[in-house]
């Protein structure tokens, strides 16, 4: 389980600079998903061997100055409800202003650790300046200069400091699998789960996430047994009007980094949108298995194709990922919903699976011999032995004599055949070229 980080502050003060600086660290960093909210502003990051999800609240506020304060209001109280830490970046070379004070304000109310990052300080004048920023009643500062990244590992290793310990996983929190109920706000979340659990709340049992403010709820009928994990209707504040296209993705950040299955709910009636697809993408990132179920599908009017239609639609926007299950049901007239259960436990087999090295061999080996790697440069590729790697999640190793010749499209190609021969339906799977 990652940690989640929020950056918060106010416009122009170089939070996303500092967003793209962190995500950018090393290669092997998960690129930030575009589209999340309308700006790049989800990513992944990694320092001293700690993994964290970073979300940049910024290039999000517009309007006049008396929008402003309310719209920065509501976007650090999300990240105060969702983050574990909060960096706060303020502006060396402005100084505290009146909107740096209402943040500051909201700030300090706060049980959560919080980070004051001064930015813009690259010289021993800016240094004694951003003294200033004590007079926010934060504590103890860190200075840096996003643009060239002066300062960041200080902050960065603060920043892993003040991360929370997370406390030991029970056995049943081992044992059980925690599938997520994710999507955009009114496609059905909660009609869905109330489907599920029905009246006979007897055999739930609520139990304390190991998400903040989330609740678990313990599913154990038709013989599955399980952690539903509730997006929908989270700690809502009736005085404050969320964006909800921010809202419901930070409320699906947090319930994706600690899922093992993502059941993204879409809205028939409204189709496969922008959003859906940025959660999507989320839960494929991290590398959680999907299930996708189209809701309120009695609501839609419907003919001898319409199914199938619809289907061929969401698989061609989720290129080249389509080997996903998608259902079409009501949570209203509970159609279809043991049929999701069944698909989404399914899910979970699918990504645990591990085939016998020998079996890999026997059949990968043939695949390959019959369509190998095309020549470059002259240069034949040949792949000799392959194996799954011992992962949480469907890992394969491929080792050739010429790794570096070997294209994403090959790799797709393995991929494909891999899905041919062994279920991993609505499941990502890494495939890695590796000199022999």
């Amino acid at each position: 389980m990652s940690n989640i980080v929020a950056i918060v502050g106010r416009p122009n003060v170089g939070k996303s600079t500092l967003f793209n600086r962190l995500i950018q660290r090393r290669e092997a960093i998960v690129d930030a998903v575009s589209g999340v909210t309308r700006d790049r502003n989800y990513g992944k990051s990694e320092w001293n061997g700690k993994e964290f999800s970073v979300i940049d609240t910024g290039g999000y506020v517009r309007g006049s100055d008396d929008v402003f304060e309310g719209e920065i209001r509501k976007q650090v109280e999300l990240a105060i409800d969702e983050a574990d830490v909060i960096i706060f970046v303020v502006d060396v070379e402005e100084g505290i202003t009146p909107m740096d004070d209402a943040v500051a304000k909201l700030l300090r109310k706060v049980t959560k650790p919080v980070l004051l990052a001064v930015n813009k300080v690259d010289n021993a004048m800016r240094e004694k300046d951003a003294v200033e920023f004590y007079n926010l009643g934060l504590g103890e500062y860190y200075t840096f200069a996003s643009i060239s990244g002066s300062g960041t590992g200080d902050l960065l290793d603060a920043l892993i400091e003040a991360f929370p310990t997370l406390p030991e996983p029970t056995q049943e929190e081992i044992v059980l699998p925690r599938f997520a109920v994710v999507g955009r706000p009114n496609a059905g979340k909660s009609s869905f789960i109330n489907a599920l659990i029905g009246k006979e709340r007897f055999m739930v049992t609520d139990i304390a996430g190991t998400t903040r403010d989330a609740i678990d709820t313990k599913f154990d009928r038709f013989g599955f047994e399980f952690n539903l994990v509730d997006t929908a209707g989270i700690r809502r504040k009736a005085k404050v009007k969320e964006d909800l296209e921010f809202y419901s993705v930070m409320r699906s950040v947090r319930a994706i980094e600690h899922a093992d299955i993502c059941i993204l709910i879409i809205d028939a009636t409204r189709g496969f949108e922008g959003q859906d697809q940025s959660i999507f993408w989320l839960a494929e990132k991290n590398r959680k298995g999907v299930v996708i179920l189209v809701n309120k599908w009695d609501l839609v009017e419907k003919d001898t194709m319409s199914t199938r239609d619809y289907e061929e639609k969401i698989r061609k926007e989720l290129m080249p990922f389509t080997d996903v299950p998608i259902l079409f049901v009501s949570a209203i007239t509970k159609q279809r919903l043991l049929k999701a259960l069944e698909a989404t436990v399914q899910v979970f087999e699918n990504r645990k699976q591990r085939i016998p090295t020998s079996k890999f061999n026997d059949y990968m080996l043939k695949v390959i011999e019959g369509y190998p790697p095309p020549a470059l440069k002259g240069k034949y590729v040949k792949i000799k032995y392959c194996m799954q790697l011992p992962t949480a999640t469907p890992q394969f190793v491929f080792f050739a004599n010429l790794p570096q010749y070997v294209k994403e499209a090959y790799k797709r190609f393995l991929e494909n055949k891999i899905r041919e021969n062994w279920d991993f339906s609505g499941v990502p799977i890494d495939i890695y070229i590796r000199e022999k």
